[in-house]
């Protein structure tokens, strides 16, 4: 290999200027010997002393997913594959194209070297049932799907197989929590594993009621109570929140409702459950505001309220032209 050859004491210097040049090889390590240090180079350049010596070639580290898969798959199936994917704590679960599914090992293979995850799943299904969870494939790894997923100083620990959670929601729950006030009385309708009472308790002093239908993710919300140092305090139900809501004898300052496909149902049990003055975090899949808007205002004008809508926003996209949206209505 083509090198310039330099005292030590100035092997820092040359380097920075062969590269501000566009002279230094990339390619290859730079060499040192006792007294002095060896250089890549593209071409002869002036002023220096040039040598033929052996060096070791620099590791290539890919940039992105798609990298890893040149040469595995064409430059259209590179282009056709969704190269986004969820990272759930040392879990990735991808989404791969009916027309990849024949390649799903080599799409997994390179996810697990290029991520350095424990374990790449993919897709089987979409979310579905009254427990939200969809079907997992494992493609490559350890086949574990238990994780503990950090987020904002939380730990959350799930089985990916078992519940559902979405790390794109991180900026949201946060957002949330940022708008809660100590001393509240909280519910969350849907909770999950509770990434939104456990980000919120660990910052708030507040009293939450938690609840889920599903059995496996109230198990792990109580330890995830037990995971985090909690300012506020947490009560896990486990039941429908249309028949548990019957056993509350309070009414609460903000309600939670993160259920975007079935939420609209039970606006009538957050808005009777629901303090005067008080928020409701309202989501459902929309391609606008208007419709969750109008659902909020009718459910409040049959019990003789009003909602006065705070905030609206995008929280993600699902699908082209749809989108996960937040509204945020003080109800009166």
């Amino acid at each position: 290999m083509k090198c310039v050859k330099v005292p030590l004491k100035q092997l820092n210097d040359t380097r920075i200027k062969l590269m501000e040049k566009g002279l230094m090889n990339m390619e290859y390590r730079i060499k040192t010997s006792e007294d002095y240090g060896y250089i890549p180079i593209n071409e002869d350049v002036n002023d220096y002393e040039i040598v033929e010596i052996e060096l070791e070639p620099m590791k290539k580290v890919p940039h992105n997913f798609s990298e890893l898969l040149e040469g595995e798959l064409s430059s259209e199936e590179i282009e056709n594959l969704r190269t986004s994917f969820d990272t759930i704590g040392d879990i990735v679960i991808l989404e791969i194209p009916d027309n990849l599914i024949d390649k799903k090992q080599i799409i997994g293979d390179a996810a697990l070297k290029f991520t350095k995850r424990k374990a790449i799943y993919m897709k089987k299904s979409a979310i579905k049932g009254t427990t939200r969870v969809r079907d997992l494939e494992f493609l490559s790894g350890v086949d574990d799907s238990v994780t503990i997923h950090k987020e904002h100083g939380a730990r959350l620990k799930l089985d990916v197989r078992e519940v559902y959670f979405s790390p794109r929601l991180a900026t949201e729950r946060k957002r949330v929590m940022e708008s809660v006030s100590d001393g509240e009385r909280i519910l969350d309708m849907f909770c999950g594993i509770g990434p939104f009472p456990i980000v919120i308790a660990r910052n708030k002093n507040v009293d939450i009621a938690a609840v889920d239908i599903n059995v496996s993710a109230i198990k792990y919300l109580n330890e995830n109570i037990e995971l985090n140092k909690l300012k506020g305090h947490i009560k896990t139900y486990c039941g429908d929140v249309r028949q548990v809501s019957h056993s509350f004898n309070l009414k609460f300052d903000r309600i939670i409702m993160n259920l975007p496909g079935l939420a609209y149902t039970f606006l009538d049990v957050a808005v009777n459950l629901i303090e005067d003055g008080g928020i409701i975090n309202y989501y459902e899949f929309s391609d606008s505001y208007e419709q969750g808007i109008k659902r909020l205002e009718n459910a409040c004008s049959e019990v003789g309220k009003k909602v006065e809508i705070i905030n609206c926003r995008k929280v993600k996209s699902t699908s082209p032209g749809e989108w996960h949206v937040a509204i945020d209505g003080k109800i009166n």
